[in-house]
C-alpha cells in the first residue's frame, strides 16, 4: 500500500479581533499615554450620545436608544482611528535612528499626491547617513537621515544636481535625525503634506519619470565607495 502523505495544515492567521488586540497591546507597551487617548476617544462620543438622548429624546424610547447606539458606534470608530495613529507612532519609535527608517516611512505612510522610493539617492558609507527624495504637489523634497551637521552638505549636493535638470521646481530640505529641530519620524508624512502646492498631477508624473530615467542611466554605486565620487565620475564620462 502506498503511504499517504500527511498534509500539513498551514498555521491559521489570527482573526481581526485578535489582530486588533495584539496591536493594542503593542501600542500600550511602547506608549504610556496611549490608554488615556483610547479612553478619551471612546468615552467622549458616548457621553455626547447620552447627553443628546436625554436632551432631545427623553420621552421617546426609540430615539433615546438610537442616540446611545450612535454614540457607542462613534466611540468605537474614534477608538480605531486613534489606535491606528498611536500604533503607527509606536512602531516608528522602535526604528527611529536606524538606517533606512526614512525609507520605511516613505514606503508605507506617504500620503496622496506624493511619490518616493524607499531607496536613498545618496548614502555615506562611513556614517550610513542618507538622502531620500520625494516628488509631490509641493515640489521636490530632499530628506536627510542623520545629524544635520553631516547631512546638510549631502542635501546641498543633491539640490545642485536637481537644479540643472529642474530649474523651475522648488526643492525643500527636511531633516530627520537626533537634532532638536529635526522632524520626528512619525511626522514626516504630515510635514510633506503641509508643503505649499505648486505642481499639478501631470507635472508630478513628468518630473518623477524624468528623475527615474536619470537614476536608471546612472552608474551603479560600488560598496564602500563614496556615492558622491561615483556620480562625479559618471558626469565626466558623459
Amino acid at each position: 500500500m502506498a503511504r499517504r502523505e500527511k498534509k500539513t495544515k498551514a498555521p491559521k492567521e489570527p482573526g481581526r479581533i485578535k489582530q486588533m488586540y495584539q496591536v493594542f497591546q503593542m501600542t500600550r507597551r511602547y506608549d504610556n499615554l496611549a490608554i488615556w487617548f483610547f479612553l478619551l476617544a471612546f468615552l467622549l462620543p458616548v457621553l455626547i450620545g447620552l447627553a443628546l438622548a436625554f436632551l432631545i429624546s427623553a420621552g421617546n424610547v426609540l430615539g433615546f436608544v438610537l442616540y446611545i447606539v450612535a454614540g457607542v458606534m462613534a466611540g468605537l470608530l474614534a477608538f480605531l482611528i486613534v489606535l491606528g495613529r498611536r500604533a503607527e507612532r509606536a512602531a516608528y519609535s522602535q526604528i527611529a535612528g536606524e538606517p533606512g527608517a526614512v525609507g520605511a516611512v516613505l514606503k508605507s505612510s506617504l500620503r496622496r499626491g506624493w511619490t518616493a522610493s524607499e531607496m536613498p539617492v545618496a548614502i555615506s558609507p562611513k556614517t550610513q547617513d542618507a538622502v531620500y527624495r520625494a516628488v509631490g504637489k509641493g515640489g521636490v523634497a530632499l530628506i536627510g537621515e542623520g545629524p544635520r551637521s553631516r547631512t546638510q552638505k549631502m542635501l546641498e549636493d543633491e539640490r545642485r544636481k536637481l537644479v540643472r535638470f529642474l530649474p523651475n521646481v522648488p526643492v525643500h530640505f527636511i531633516y530627520v535625525g537626533p537634532d532638536a529641530d529635526s522632524v520626528a519620524l512619525h511626522k514626516l508624512a504630515p510635514t510633506l503634506g503641509r508643503l505649499k502646492n505648486v505642481l499639478r498631477k501631470p507635472e508630478i508624473l513628468a518630473i518623477s519619470n524624468r528623475l527615474t530615467s536619470l537614476d536608471k542611466n546612472g552608474l551603479p554605486i560600488p560598496k564602500g565607495i563614496d556615492p558622491m565620487k561615483a556620480r562625479a565620475q559618471r558626469s565626466q564620462r558623459a
